[in-house]
């Protein structure tokens, strides 16, 4: 990984701008880094599409937790199958953003998070209105997801 300058902050905020650009959350965790990964905006973009609403509207685990999991394969990388240290020292990091996001937010799950009784929603995305924005936590979920990888890549 380059070395970069990172303010966990500003970081975060980015985060949550592309997210009221209409990106997922997975895309605007993700995105907030894209320049730590060596990728242009839209691969980031692209690559992360399919991890919004808890994977594709399933409601599963949170959009902004995989956002940072990606993050994780190149903060502690493991590029070949028969690294065993390489492939602990991601799965330490991915569970550790993981767990400080439980911690801050009481889960990973999206409906949970969100409060849903439903297992997955139909595949078309919510239209992005003031209310959406009023009813939903998720900005403040990509918020709080990109401080976490903020702050760990500031005290690198």
């Amino acid at each position: 990984m380059n070395r970069v300058v990172i303010n966990a902050e500003e970081r975060a905020l980015r985060a949550k701008e592309y997210f009221c650009e209409g990106y997922n959350c997975a895309q605007s965790v993700a995105l907030a880094f894209a320049d730590i990964t060596n990728l242009d905006e839209q691969m980031v973009a692209t690559i992360t599409a399919s991890f919004g609403g808890g994977m594709g509207r399933l409601r599963e685990v949170c959009g902004t937790v995989s956002g940072m999991a990606f993050l994780a394969g190149f903060i502690a990388p493991c590029p070949t199958a028969d690294n065993a240290e390489a492939k602990r020292a991601n799965y330490a990091l991915v569970q550790e953003f993981a767990e400080a996001f439980r911690k801050q937010n009481g889960a990973i799950v999206c409906r949970t998070l969100l409060g849903l009784d439903r297992t997955k929603d139909e595949p078309t995305p919510s239209v992005r209105s003031a209310e959406y924005y009023k009813k939903r936590p998720c900005a403040d979920l990509v918020y709080d997801a990109a401080l976490i990888v903020g702050r760990y890549l500031s005290k690198e």
